[in-house]
């Protein structure tokens, strides 16, 4: 009793398998084709809120990281260039006019009737103009993490 296979193909091989005729002394063995897995891919069921809902969350990372980087690119690039605006509380004087005494140095004070009293401004120190608190007296406009004092509380 001769034993035959059919002719199988594989898209391994380039060439068909032979067939297998057993010699006396492989009778008793039998071979069987191992059963070939292959994974499976299944698709998910995702309706509409989910789908918004994942599209939401990554657009949200994406913005909260960002808007940082964007920041800090931009502080990096202005960092580089001059800063040459003249400062706009003073108009690059580095001075402001006194606002008690209006830049006379002396203010006028009304008594009663017809009385005055004048006396030297206390505020400028009878010097009429003040240094600009926002320049800090160098008539440059700060930008504006400069105009910031940052202090360690610890």
């Amino acid at each position: 009793m001769t034993l035959s296979l059919p002719h199988f193909r594989s898209s391994f091989l380039s060439s068909p398998l032979k067939s297998f005729s057993p010699t006396p002394s492989s009778r008793n063995i039998i071979i069987q084709p191992k059963p070939t897995f292959y994974p499976r891919i299944r698709a998910l069921e995702l309706d509409q809120n989910t789908v918004i809902a994942i599209t939401v969350g990554v657009l949200s990372v994406a913005v909260g990281i960002g808007i940082p980087v964007f920041y800090e690119t931009q502080i990096d690039n202005a960092a580089k260039r001059d800063n040459t605006q003249p400062c706009f509380p003073c108009n690059g004087s580095g001075a402001q006019k006194c606002r008690f005494c209006l830049g006379t140095g002396n203010v006028t004070v009304e008594l009663g009737g017809a009385e005055t009293e004048v006396s030297r401004c206390i505020n400028c120190d009878g010097a009429g103009s003040l240094t600009c608190t926002t320049c800090q007296g160098s008539g440059i406009q700060p930008r504006y993490l400069d105009r910031r004092e940052f202090k360690d509380d610890d």
